[in-house]
């Protein structure tokens, strides 16, 4: 099973990769192998670091989904034409989504590598979508995509941003604003000064909510932190044992 599982992630990306690169250019076919390379190389790693001998059910689902990713880094590298294509292929990336999360839900498969999995994917995929549309609005776009890595390294050096955060669908909400509003403006439809205005909008509204995640988790750094209160009790509750020779008979 776990050498079929190898043999699935090495050869489906590599047929699939290769068959897109087959009508792109050089380099477009060099950003596919060597993505394509990474893919397999990190999803090994991650299986070991997780004890994991091979990918569940929704892991496939994911991993296709990265199968997609690689595809569009193609066409990004060629110079992101047609545009149509390129919007519509990420638009099933984006789509499916949710599906590996309700999978690994109704099969118990759940897993910390396969959340982790999933986040990687979809903060990739909102960079690449960052490099397409910062040709045409400008780099300042990148930094929506770049955004969750600096986190990330921030939390290199402040270790209590690692700490686990509350649910919320404000932030899920967000997360998924930044997709929609990058792949509409990909496709082109929008005239130039909407497009800056709702990448804009998306970019504000991710500002927001890594600075509230960030402001709570220094909140519980504080809490966690302070010395625990000293608790005083009232003289009449605290009473000295009696002496030998003076209890009452």
């Amino acid at each position: 099973m776990i050498k079929q599982d190898l043999l699935l992630r090495s050869v489906v990306p590599a047929w699939v990769l290769a068959a897109g690169a087959a009508f792109l250019s050089p380099i477009a076919w060099a950003t596919g192998a060597v993505y394509g390379v990474a893919l397999l190389l990190l999803t090994g790693w991650g299986l070991r670091r997780s004890d994991r001998p091979a990918f569940g059910p929704a892991d496939w689902i994911t991993f296709a989904r990265a199968v997609l990713v690689g595809v569009a880094a193609e066409l990004i590298a060629d110079g992101g034409r047609p545009v149509l294509w390129l919007a519509g292929l990420v638009a099933v990336a984006l789509a499916m989504d949710g599906f590996d999360g309700k999978v690994a839900r109704r099969t118990g498969t759940a897993s910390e590598f396969g959340a982790r999995f999933d986040m990687e994917v979809d903060a990739f995929l909102i960079l690449l979508l960052c490099v397409q549309v910062a040709q045409g609005l400008g780099l300042w776009v990148l930094t929506i995509g770049l955004m969750r890595y600096a986190f990330v390294a921030a939390s290199w050096v402040l270790p209590w941003l690692t700490a686990p955060l509350y649910p919320s669908m404000a932030r899920k909400t967000v997360a998924a604003i930044q997709g929609v509003v990058l792949v509409v403006v990909v496709s082109g439809l929008l005239p130039s000064w909407l497009e800056l205005a709702a990448v804009g909008a998306a970019l504000a509204s991710l500002v927001w909510s890594f600075g509230r995640d960030v402001v709570w988790l220094a909140r519980q750094r504080v809490v966690e932190r302070r010395p625990g209160r000293i608790v005083e009790l009232p003289r009449a509750v605290v009473r000295r044992p009696p002496l030998p020779g003076n209890q009452a008979a």
